[in-house]
């Protein structure tokens, strides 16, 4: 598997172990001073790892995940390092809960 995919599923698993070890994804995000801003920089990491792949021109392993989900990693990003103060925590939450599992899934699957 091409290291940037083995990052990006070491990334989820760290995300769903601190959502575990808190109980819940909402309880996580409202741990200002460790689990909220260990999952946000997680979740900019996903996005970084996503770019390298798109920059390296590795079509084919991008061809595996729906093209919505690498913008909508890249749109967390964004709204993570340019408004890291006004980050809507219920997008965060829909993030992980909706959007992680999918990428994982088809991690997986490849």
């Amino acid at each position: 598997m091409h290291n940037s995919l083995n990052l990006i599923l070491e990334k989820i698993n760290i995300i769903e172990e601190i959502v575990s070890q808190q109980g819940s994804i909402t309880a996580a995000l409202e741990d200002e001073k460790l689990s909220k801003p260990a999952i946000l920089m997680h979740l900019i990491a996903i996005a970084e790892q996503f770019q390298r792949l798109q920059d390296a021109m590795e079509y084919e392993l991008l061809s595996h995940f729906e093209k919505d989900d690498i913008r909508g990693a890249f749109a967390v990003r964004n709204f993570i390092a340019h408004d890291y103060e006004g980050v809507n925590t219920a997008l965060i939450e829909n993030v992980i809960r909706t959007y992680l599992p999918k990428i994982k899934n088809d991690i997986l699957k490849i």
